[in-house]
């Protein structure tokens, strides 16, 4: 016990001797600690010539200068239950229609279309809006988004998803806005909704207004929801990238299908009047 005492003495001893000798001769400063820039809204307007528009004038397929196929069953990572095939997209009488349909193809029972505008048509920042009509009925999922193109935070979700309109069958005309991110996605992703009782009658313009400061969702031209940057970087605000638009219409799925399928209520539509990105004007 002697031999630890007097051990732990000589220890603090020259503890002491070292701290004391740095203090007095570091005359190093303290680190300066830049204060994180407080975010601004710049209250950033939109021109108002569409810089890519498709009016969907020209009957036959979807314009292959603007858009691009998903296919393919497999449950697209939402359980989904349809198989996506080019067929069951058509253009005719001024409009884009996404039927899915209760038919066999690829080990699926039903089909459907997803396009996209991915390497064709981009945005970062800008106003997208899109002016549709949604099918009805339990078991559909229509919905229009988008992603980004190079994923350049890393795969969903981290580098971000934007839902413009998504609503499910069970809970007609409950048409929601949502972001989602590495630290708000899935059932936690941010948003709001807006009851739409002629979703199925009328067509409805749905809009994002997407700015370095905040995504804004807009339906009918009232503002549905605000996600603004919070300034803590990508893990909340992926959204300073490049991102195509996704137009489909899902059967089933993690969402679509709780309440099941009723299967007659196929073939159900989605009808697509236009699509219109505009420019941000910056500041």
């Amino acid at each position: 016990m002697k031999n630890i005492k007097t051990a732990s003495v000589c220890l603090v001893a020259a503890f002491c001797f070292s701290a004391c000798s740095k203090q007095a001769t570091d005359t190093t400063k303290a680190p300066t600690i830049t204060p994180v820039a407080v975010l601004e809204d710049k209250g950033w307007a939109f021109e108002t010539t569409p810089y890519f528009a498709d009016e969907f004038s020209v009957n036959g397929a979807p314009n292959t200068a603007n858009w691009t196929y998903e296919n393919g069953g497999g449950g697209w990572g939402n359980a989904e239950l349809e198989y996506y095939t080019p067929a069951n997209a058509v253009v005719a009488d001024g409009k884009l229609t996404i039927t899915a349909k209760k038919e066999t193809m690829g080990g699926m029972e039903y089909t459907s279309t997803r396009i996209v505008s991915k390497g064709l048509q981009l945005a970062k920042y800008g106003r997208v809006e899109v002016k549709a009509r949604l099918p009805k009925g339990t078991g559909i999922w229509p919905a229009i988004w988008m992603m980004p193109q190079d994923s350049k935070y890393g795969n969903w979700p981290n580098s971000g998803e934007i839902d413009i309109m998504e609503m499910v069958g069970f809970d007609p005309g409950n048409v929601h806005f949502t972001v989602h991110n590495q630290t708000y996605f899935g059932a936690n992703g941010q948003g709001g909704a807006k009851v739409i009782s002629s979703f199925n009658t009328d067509f409805h313009v749905y809009r994002v207004d997407w700015t370095p400061y905040a995504l804004r969702g807009y339906i009918d031209g009232d503002l549905i929801y605000t996600y603004t940057n919070n300034g803590k970087g990508p893990a909340t605000y992926p959204y300073d990238q490049n991102f195509f638009l996704i137009l489909n219409v899902a059967v089933g799925g993690s969402w679509g299908g709780t309440k099941g399928v009723d299967n007659t209520i196929f073939p159900a539509a989605m009808d697509v009047d236009y699509v219109h990105f505009y420019k941000m004007i910056d500041k």
